[in-house]
């Protein structure tokens, strides 16, 4: 038996919330050594047990606050948790703030054998995707300009592009399917759809039930940092949206 593609064992986030106004570095300096910083805890997540198996493409709903985007960033590896543990089995894909972890002085097509690199891959086998990125992209006549002078939805479809051609495991979606025109967003949901044949596994966040109904078998809903329900999409789903409409329909 295979080995789950994500496993979250009693994981909790907390961060320190600044309770003063400080107007600058040097005030910070001088409050941080005399002890004199105040801070509330606050706990983005609590105790989340989360077992994905491969293949599988969970939905994750929940209200503004609920922790989403913290959970999606913690397995991704750009948070560690203040508790608990992460295990990802697999390359991983994060597509969370699409285009943000590009060099702005550098081209587009620098920043795709860039962003390649930084997952692993050799600049042999991005050459082997770039004609790809660049048609899905659809940026061929702005490749060569430094990605400073892109429209954020550029960024965000350059980004889509690279991170949807490198044959992730496990692929991680922070809302980027809501990202450029609607001729765009309906390409991005079909090049997702068409990773599923190869058994991607996925964890994709979204206000629109619609979607994780289209893309996703199970679901799970998070409500101020804690896993409060799960189970398939449809049954998932429903439950949001009986959450949303205070059950009436």
């Amino acid at each position: 038996m295979s080995k789950p593609a994500i496993v979250v064992e009693n994981m909790s986030m907390m961060f320190n919330l600044n309770n003063e106004k400080i107007d600058n570095l040097k005030e910070y300096f001088i409050k941080l050594v005399s002890h004199k910083l105040h801070y509330t805890e606050f706990w983005a997540l609590r105790d989340i047990n989360l077992t994905v198996e491969k293949g599988d493409r969970v939905g994750i709903l929940g209200f503004n606050g609920a922790g989403k985007s913290t959970l999606l960033k913690v397995i991704a590896g750009v948070l560690k948790p203040t508790e608990g543990s992460v295990k990802v089995n697999g390359v991983i894909a994060p597509m969370l703030e699409l285009g943000a972890g590009f060099d702005m002085n550098y081209s587009g097509k620098e920043n795709i054998y860039l962003y390649g690199a930084t997952m692993g891959y050799s600049r042999k086998f991005i050459e082997s995707k770039f004609d790809e990125i660049v048609e899905f992209s659809e940026l061929k006549d702005f490749i060569n300009v430094p990605v400073k002078n892109y429209s954020s939805g550029m960024r965000a479809r350059l980004g889509f592009a690279i991170a949807s051609a490198v044959q992730p495991e496990v692929l991680i979606l922070d809302e980027v399917l809501s990202v450029g025109d609607a001729k765009f967003r309906k390409k991005s949901e079909a090049k997702i759809t068409s990773m599923f044949d190869r058994g991607i596994t996925v964890l994709f966040v979204s206000h629109s039930v619609d979607q994780v109904l289209s893309i996703c078998n199970k679901a799970i809903i998070l409500d101020h940092g804690r896993i409060i329900a799960s189970g398939s999409a449809e049954e998932i789903c429903a439950e949001y949206e009986d959450m949303i409409t205070g059950g009436k329909k």
